[in-house]
């Protein structure tokens, strides 16, 4: 199995007040920019602790959260009984492993960072959503790689956004829009965050 880079935060991830509040600016960005429904089965990928899934809960029947940190799943189970959906957690990494299953949305908050092939991610989400399902996936500026200042699998010092947004158009998504969602606060800078939508 692949290192937990988390295993040693997962215990106080939410206890960074910034980080919880920056994922609530991104989670209501993506309420604001896409409907839900009741009937929606959504995939959250890198779910983490499930700080972004929480959100949007109540407005989907099921959400598939996957993250290949067991540390940090085993922080999301603990909220199972909490959530208002339906909650499956898978413990693998996407990026090399294919899911069969297909998805009405998919949505992520800062993990594209720790995928290394962008442009296949991203054909793997268009191939995993019904017609007409929604991405919504937010991550960092383009940065000078002083974000993480410890090891924990990054493969981008965040991302220019016309490239990040071509790389979703080659994979066949329209209706692209990407706008400014948060900004992330650490000591010594401000890391601004965008969020991406479209559609299949």
């Amino acid at each position: 199995m692949s290192k937990d880079y988390f295993q040693h935060k997962a215990n106080n991830y939410e206890q960074d007040a910034n980080r919880v509040n920056n994922v609530e600016n991104i989670a209501n960005s993506i309420l604001q920019n896409l409907s839900f429904c009741k009937t929606m089965h959504i995939m959250d990928f890198g779910s983490g602790t499930g700080l972004l899934l929480e959100k949007i809960a109540p407005f989907v029947d099921k959400v598939t959260a996957i993250d290949i940190s067991n540390s940090m799943n085993k922080m999301l189970a603990d909220k199972r009984k909490k959530l208002r959906c339906n909650l499956e957690i898978l413990e693998m990494d996407l990026s090399k492993t294919k899911l069969d299953e297909k998805f009405d949305g998919i949505i992520s908050s800062m993990t594209m960072h720790h995928i290394k092939d962008i442009q296949t991610m991203f054909k793997d989400f268009y191939n995993m959503l019904n017609d007409n399902g929604v991405i919504a996936i937010a991550d960092l500026d383009a940065e000078d790689g002083s974000f993480h200042t410890e090891d924990s699998g990054v493969f981008h010092f965040g991302f220019d956004r016309k490239i990040f947004l071509n790389f979703a158009k080659e994979a066949g998504f329209k209706n692209l829009k990407i706008e400014s969602a948060s900004i992330a606060k650490k000591p010594y800078r401000d890391y601004p965050i965008f969020l991406l939508t479209g559609n299949k």
